[in-house]
C-alpha cells in the first residue's frame, strides 16, 4: 500500500471537530458551560440552531445518550454520518486513484 500523497482537509476537519467534541468537558445539569466552541455562543448570542447538535454530539461521545438525545435528536444520526463520511474520505486517500474535479489522475 502506498503512503498517501495529500491529506484532505475536509478529512482533517471532521476528526479534529469529533476530537475537540470528545475532549470538551461536559457541566452538570445545574452549571453554567463557561467555555463553547459555538462562535455565536462565544459573542454572546443565546440562541445557536447548531448548539444543540453540538452538545448532543458531544455528550453522546461521552456516553451520555439520554442527555444526547434530550438535547437534540439528530445527535445519533449525526454521528453516524460524520463516521461514515471520516471513512469514505479514509478510503479516497489510500486508494491508487484520487478524484479532481471529474478528472481521474493515478498516483
Amino acid at each position: 500500500m502506498k503512503a498517501p500523497v495529500h491529506l484532505s482537509f475536509e478529512l482533517l476537519f471532521w476528526i479534529a471537530a469529533l476530537l475537540l467534541l470528545a475532549t470538551t468537558s461536559q457541566p452538570d445539569a445545574t452549571a453554567h458551560q463557561d467555555f463553547s466552541l459555538c462562535p455565536l455562543a462565544n459573542l454572546g448570542i443565546t440562541w445557536c440552531p447548531g448548539c444543540g447538535i453540538g452538545r448532543s454530539l458531544s455528550h453522546l461521545l461521552h456516553g451520555h445518550i439520554q442527555e444526547s438525545l434530550r438535547l437534540h435528536w439528530f445527535g445519533i444520526p449525526a454521528l453516524l454520518i460524520l463516521l461514515s463520511r471520516i471513512f469514505i474520505l479514509f478510503k479516497q486517500l489510500f486508494t491508487k486513484r484520487s478524484l479532481i474535479g471529474r478528472e481521474k489522475y493515478y498516483v
